[in-house]
């Protein structure tokens, strides 16, 4: 037979494919790099030289790896060896799997590297068109080659980033109180109470929540953490809001207070936007606070580190 099949007993510990594939892999990854050694020299004395290992042990764990595929990969010619079909056929797929080793080892290990690594931020969408750039601007000034991953995303879906390694840290509000998260308070934000430019409260500069009772509000949606600090403030004043419309981001909810379509509470923006009042809650107090958050007992990399020290370094002076 072409590949020399080996008794297929020597497998019978397996119980089922799945659990044959799984363990198969466990025992072949540390064989693969020993057998290209030995493919690419076609000897077992200079492939052991040239890796620095035992001799035997590489004739031990090229005769394993034969025992547990059911297949010879060699023809012995004395201290010679060469591959067997099955061997060019076992090497061209090995050959691919170490090269894609090798590649994630330089990407993390680059992503790592304290000058030229790699910061997964996450942060809300109102801190992305001046907050963030501007942290990122400063933080550079001393570390010019830190590469960035930004996602903007609502809280709650930052902070599973955290959780699943999408994300090392992000901006957030309110600030999360969870046993495997580790928060920091920043800064705090005042919201104000954007009206229409032709609303019956544009011509006040001052404006007690409990005044916009009546109103209809545009906000952000369920699961927002601006949305849960406006229902909050509006119950603290006394009401519960009347939503008419729900987005994503708070500059399609300034169009939609500019096109008379309802009221809404909403931090500063980047830029002023025609068509709408802005105006300063009194009472309730309106703020947000902003805060950073990174996951409990994660090692940080140097640039992870550096940027996380440069943010808390900027408590109380976050926002411009």
């Amino acid at each position: 037979m072409a590949h020399q099949q080996r008794s297929q007993s020597r497998l019978s510990p397996f119980s089922d494919t799945t659990d044959m594939n799984d363990d198969i892999v466990t025992l072949l990854a540390p064989r693969l790099a020993y057998f290209a050694g030995v493919a690419r020299t076609e000897h077992v004395t200079r492939a052991a030289h040239e890796m620095q290992v035992p001799q035997s042990t590489l004739s031990r764990a090229m005769a394993r790896l034969e025992q547990d595929l059911g297949v010879d990969l060699f023809a012995r010619h004395g201290r010679r060896v060469s591959l067997t079909p099955a061997g060019r056929t076992f090497l061209a797929s090995v050959e691919r799997a170490l090269a894609e080793i090798e590649r994630a080892a330089d990407e993390v290990r680059a992503d790592a590297d304290a000058a030229t690594g790699k910061v997964a931020f996450g942060f809300l969408h109102t801190m992305g068109a001046e907050t963030v750039p501007a942290l990122l601007h400063a933080f550079r000034a001393d570390h010019p080659r830190v590469r960035f991953s930004l996602v903007q995303n609502h809280g709650e879906a930052m902070l599973e980033g955290l959780r699943t390694g999408e994300l090392d840290l992000c901006l957030t509000s309110p600030i999360p109180d969870a046993p495997d998260l580790v928060a920091r308070r920043l800064d705090e934000q005042k919201l104000r109470l954007v009206v229409p430019a032709g609303h019956r409260l544009a011509a006040r500069r001052r404006v007690r929540l409990a005044e916009a009772a009546e109103e209809v509000f545009v906000t952000l949606e369920p699961g927002y953490g601006l949305r849960r600090i406006t229902d909050a403030l509006c119950l603290e004043a006394g009401f519960r809001p009347k939503v008419a419309f729900e987005g994503e981001e708070a500059e399609t909810l300034r169009g939609l207070v500019a096109a008379g379509l309802g009221v809404a509470l909403l931090p500063p923006p980047a830029v002023p936007r025609p068509g709408v009042v802005e105006l300063t809650v009194t009472a309730p107090r309106a703020v947000r606070e902003i805060g950073v958050a990174w996951l409990d007992g994660h090692p940080d990399t140097p640039p992870v580190a550096a940027f996380k020290k440069f943010l808390l370094s900027r408590r109380g002076h976050l926002l411009p």
